[in-house]
């Protein structure tokens, strides 16, 4: 690879970065090419771009972003994956595919909006329901006072009735 296109690579690299709302790291050490090829099925069926890049041209392209804080982590074989939509997805993929391939597969870091998670956070992260989930249970917390108000208002009316009921079936029965 030349110099030119060493930049053109760092230089995609920086964008991929600084657009990314999480970058997880991973080292893929003794992945058979089956494992991983259902990762990266796995992977973009969650719109989550995964690559394997050399350490040396991932420093220079973080240099600058958020996601400068996993230099550290950037030591023997690097796979990352961008996230641009939904955290929580990759983190699921990529913790399931750490705890099936323990021996071959193990998360380093990652950064989630700027900040730093260790692998414990992302864990954490894959057992969180889905982003449908969530908002379908926010959803249902808002709906229930409505719901209660509505069934409160719909028993007055019948409670009125079944009184008249009450008192008609007393009067024809005197």
């Amino acid at each position: 690879m030349n110099r030119e296109n060493k930049q053109q690579l760092i230089n995609e690299l920086h964008e991929k970065l600084k657009n990314a709302k999480a970058v997880f790291l991973a080292d893929f050490r003794g992945m058979s090419v089956s494992q991983a090829t259902s990762l990266r099925n796995d992977l973009r069926k969650a719109d989550v771009e995964y690559r394997v890049v050399k350490n040396t041209l991932l420093e220079m392209a973080s240099k600058g972003t958020d996601k400068e804080s996993l230099s550290p982590h950037y030591a023997g074989p690097t796979a990352i994956a961008f996230s641009y939509d939904d955290p929580v997805a990759a983190a699921k993929v990529l913790a399931k595919a750490a705890k099936e391939q323990q021996a071959t597969f193990k998360l380093k870091a990652a950064v989630l909006t700027g900040k730093p998670i260790t692998v414990s956070e992302i864990q954490a992260l894959a057992d969180l329901p889905s982003r449908e989930v969530l908002i379908a249970k926010l959803l249902g917390t808002m709906n229930a006072p409505i719901a209660n108000f509505v069934g409160t208002l719909a028993a007055v009316p019948g409670s009125f009735v079944r009184v008249l009921e009450a008192i008609r079936a007393q009067k024809q029965g005197n």
